[in-house]
């Protein structure tokens, strides 16, 4: 038994051998490490540190870039256009183009509209019911509107807007300009492309994308373009040209006397900043997902 005892007895002599082989080579292993990190170490670009520095920092996407680090990574390596960007300003763009060597020439700011005035105004083709989303519905017969460049009043430009400019009021979306930096988010999230961007310095936009002729517009929305020509007749400056059976307003030559919006008789024609009437409980709140 006592034999037994002696043989079955730990050896420490051999465990700690064991411990210590064991620490030994976690000692090596852990310089090795340090010397791979130190020796396989990539150096960040202080060149895209210095562009990423400049940039407006939105993170919007409205570039085409995943955010502003992989925009800079793409002025840098000359993949990317400077005014890719509308949110950072054309004097950080200037630096930015003597950094990189890019080619710039500033770009008057810029602010988001969207082009109509349908709503609740604008025929339906069916009811929708699925998920509250302008992408999902879209998905089935180009959406529930009749008109086929109409708002579809979900809000998916409002949930991707980075800024939160964007409100939907009596099922048509709406642009704060005094928020919008004019990064593009909304133009590439909205599937009927009703978005566009006009000068911030512009008195008037028109509300309406549809390139329909007077009778088929007002059979499909009761606010719709009626292609009359009424503001191309009496602009006093010749800026507005009917393109499409649409007004298209040259803003070098607007200057702003509103005369156009007077007499427009669907009133497509509007302000900016204009003051959307709302019955109660009628804006939409859009949460970001």
């Amino acid at each position: 038994m006592l034999d037994f005892m002696l043989s079955a007895s730990i050896q420490w002599d051999k465990v700690g051998l064991v411990l210590g082989l064991i620490a030994g080579l976690a000692v090596v292993l852990a310089i090795a490490i340090l010397i791979v990190t130190k020796v396989c170490h990539i150096q960040e670009d202080e060149k895209v540190l210095k562009v990423l520095d400049l940039l407006a920092g939105a993170n919007c996407g409205g570039c085409g870039y995943s955010g502003c680090e992989g925009f800079a990574k793409g002025l840098c390596s000359g993949a990317a256009g400077i005014n890719d960007c509308k949110s950072t300003s054309n004097a950080n763009k200037k630096v930015i183009a003597e950094l990189t060597g890019l080619e710039f020439t500033a770009e008057s700011p810029t602010v988001a509209v969207v082009k109509c005035s349908g709503g609740e105004a604008a025929e339906n083709l069916y009811t929708y019911v699925g998920n509250d989303d302008c992408i999902n519905e879209v998905l089935y017969q180009g959406g529930s509107k009749v008109c086929t460049t109409a708002c579809l009043g979900h809000g998916s430009c409002a949930v991707k807007c980075p800024e939160g400019a964007i409100s939907i009021i009596n099922g048509i979306a709406h642009v704060n300009p005094s928020i919008c930096t004019s990064c593009g988010t909304c133009i590439k999230t909205c599937p009927k492309h009703c978005i566009e961007r006009i000068p911030v310095t512009a008195k008037v936009y028109v509300a309406c994308n549809t390139k329909c002729k007077g009778k088929e517009t007002i059979a499909q929305c009761k606010n719709g373009c009626i292609s009359c020509g009424l503001c191309v007749r009496n602009c006093p400056n010749g800026a507005i040209t009917m393109v499409d059976n649409l007004p298209v307003i040259d803003y070098s030559k607007c200057n702003g006397c509103q005369t156009c919006m007077q007499k427009c008789p669907k009133k497509v024609i509007k302000e900016p900043k204009i003051k959307v009437e709302t019955k109660p409980q009628e804006e939409k709140k859009v949460e970001k997902k």
